[in-house]
């Protein structure tokens, strides 16, 4: 975890991999919570069955169950310190790049973009790249922008 210790700090690791989190295991509890909180029930995330003679040959998470992860993978690779709060501002850019099956392993790994001064705080742009353990290509990147108020 790289933790700065304030804004000035951080907007000096511009162009720098920031963190790496944790591997994350994606269990298929996990995978069924998300179903039923988001109505999406499709059954490549939820029919065992139907899903081992399917195109992954297996259950996989839902690319926006990867995606949301992103939120506490992040701030586990990083953090700042000296700040009131910070703030999920959005994203630019998401592409799911490989699917994540049941029982896999993620873990996200930023690189900060930039940092741009807003009034009481900075944005900061960053890529966080979803990698899958044992897969060639990621799981998903996404370019997601943070607030952090001073």
């Amino acid at each position: 975890m790289t933790d700065f210790a304030d804004l000035n700090e951080l907007k000096g690791a511009v162009g720098t991999e920031v963190g790496v989190s944790d591997w994350m295991t994606i269990d298929q509890d996990r995978i069924d919570k998300f179903a039923e909180a988001t109505g999406d029930h499709q059954w490549i995330h939820l029919d065992a069955e139907k899903a081992a003679a399917g195109p992954f040959g297996h259950t996989i998470a839902h690319g926006f169950l990867t995606l949301s992860l992103t939120v506490p993978l992040t701030s586990e690779a990083t953090s700042v310190s000296g700040i009131s709060m910070g703030i999920n501002y959005g994203l630019n850019k998401v592409r799911f790049i490989t699917p994540v099956p049941a029982g896999g392993r993620i873990r996200a790994r930023v690189v900060l973009d930039s940092v741009t001064d807003i009034p009481g705080g900075v944005q900061a742009e960053r890529t966080v790249t979803v990698e899958l353990e044992g897969a060639d290509k990621p799981a998903c990147v996404a370019q997601s922008i943070a607030r952090y108020l001073a």
